[in-house]
């Protein structure tokens, strides 16, 4: 199991891989500006995919990622 802080590393080069520095920034601004619900966002994020497809797309994003290795060393 990762550590808080493994997981802020990780998941903010996940964001930057994915949407740029700048985008990046923005979005966890505008996380942090609104509302939110991080449940109710998931139950209706992948409403159309059942679990097998969205473990292959998970699994094909992971082989697939430039990063893969990268996590923080303990």
């Amino acid at each position: 199991m990762s550590t808080d802080t493994e997981v802020r590393i990780r998941g903010l080069r996940a964001l930057v891989e994915a949407l740029g520095t700048v985008e990046a920034e923005r979005f966890i601004t505008l996380i942090l500006r609104e509302p939110f619900d991080y449940t109710q966002w998931q139950r209706q994020l992948w409403t159309e995919k059942n679990v097998d497809e969205l473990s292959q797309a998970a699994m094909a994003m992971r082989s697939a990622s430039p990063n893969k290795g990268m996590e923080p060393t303990r």
